[in-house]
C-alpha cells in the first residue's frame, strides 16, 4: 500500500507530467529577430505577390543549419481581394532536394516525400501582420492582378512530438504547403529575401513542378515567406520550470 507522501509525491508527478504535455503543443508567434533553423528567415514581401495555395501545393527550398527536428515553421498568407475566408486544414510536407543537375526540368525541385502532416483550425495560431499593396497570382491559370490586396497574416504550427521530422545539418529539403479554405482564396506571400533556387508550384496532372516567376517581370524569381523555428514557445519552457520547481518542492 502507499502511504500518504508516497501518493502525494505521485500525484505531484502526475501534475507536473500533464503540465508539460499541455505545453508541449502550444502555439506561437514568430517575431522579426526570432530564432531559426535554416539559412535565413524568408520574410515577407509588402508590396510582393500572394500565390494561389488553396487550389494548388507550393514549396520552397532551405538549408538545414542544425541538427534535431523542427519545432515550428511560421509562414505568411493574404487573401485574394481581402476576402477573409477560413482555412479548415494546412497540409505541411517536407521532401528531398532534386538538384537542378539531376532534375529532368532543369531547375531544382521537391523528391522523396520525408514527412507529411495535417493540421486543423486548433493546431495552428492566425494573426495579423502587416498591411502593402499586394498581388494576387495564380500560376496555373496565369491571372495576375496588383495591386489587389492589403492585409498580411502569420500562421504559426507547431509539429507535434509525437511525429517529429528531424533534420540533418547542412541538407537542403523543401518544404510543401497547401491549405484548404472556404469563403475565400489564400496566398502564400512572397518573400524580399532570396536564397538558392525558385520556388515552385504543382502542376495538374504532371509528375514535375513550375518555376514560380514574377508574372510581370518573368526574369525575377520568387521565394516564399517563411521560418524553420527549433525553438519552443517561452510558455512552453516556463510550465517546465514550473514542473521541475513543484517537483523539488514535495521531494
Amino acid at each position: 500500500m502507499f502511504n500518504l507522501q508516497s501518493k502525494k509525491i505521485m500525484f505531484v508527478y502526475l501534475a507536473a507530467a500533464a503540465m508539460i504535455f499541455c505545453a508541449i503543443n502550444v502555439l506561437a508567434d514568430w517575431d522579426y529577430g526570432g530564432p531559426h533553423k535554416m539559412h535565413f528567415p524568408q520574410l515577407p514581401d509588402p508590396v510582393g505577390w500572394d500565390v494561389n495555395v488553396s487550389d494548388y501545393t507550393l514549396a520552397d527550398d532551405f538549408l538545414c543549419t542544425g541538427d534535431g527536428s523542427v519545432k515550428q515553421v511560421h509562414f505568411w498568407i493574404s487573401w485574394e481581394n481581402d476576402i477573409e475566408g477560413i482555412i479548415d486544414n494546412i497540409r505541411l510536407s517536407f521532401h528531398k532536394d532534386i538538384p537542378a543537375a539531376d532534375s529532368p526540368t532543369g531547375y531544382s525541385m521537391p523528391g522523396e516525400l520525408l514527412w507529411e502532416h495535417n493540421f486543423v483550425e486548433s493546431d495552428f495560431k492566425y494573426r495579423f501582420w502587416d498591411i502593402g499593396d499586394q498581388g494576387w497570382f495564380d500560376p496555373v491559370t496565369g491571372i495576375a492582378r496588383k495591386p489587389d490586396h492589403q492585409n498580411i497574416y502569420q500562421i504559426n504550427v507547431t509539429l507535434p512530438v509525437t511525429h517529429p521530422f528531424v533534420q540533418v545539418l547542412d541538407t537542403i529539403y523543401w518544404l510543401d504547403i497547401k491549405l484548404d479554405v472556404f469563403g475565400g482564396l489564400a496566398g502564400w506571400k512572397t518573400s524580399i529575401d532570396h536564397w538558392n533556387d525558385d520556388a515552385v508550384f504543382e502542376l495538374v496532372d504532371d509528375p514535375f513542378w513550375g518555376e514560380l516567376r514574377d508574372p510581370y517581370e518573368p526574369e525575377i524569381s520568387l521565394d516564399l515567406a517563411f521560418v524553420i523555428d527549433p525553438i519552443p514557445e517561452p510558455g512552453f519552457i516556463f510550465i517546465c520550470i514550473a514542473a521541475i520547481f513543484l517537483l523539488k518542492r514535495v521531494m
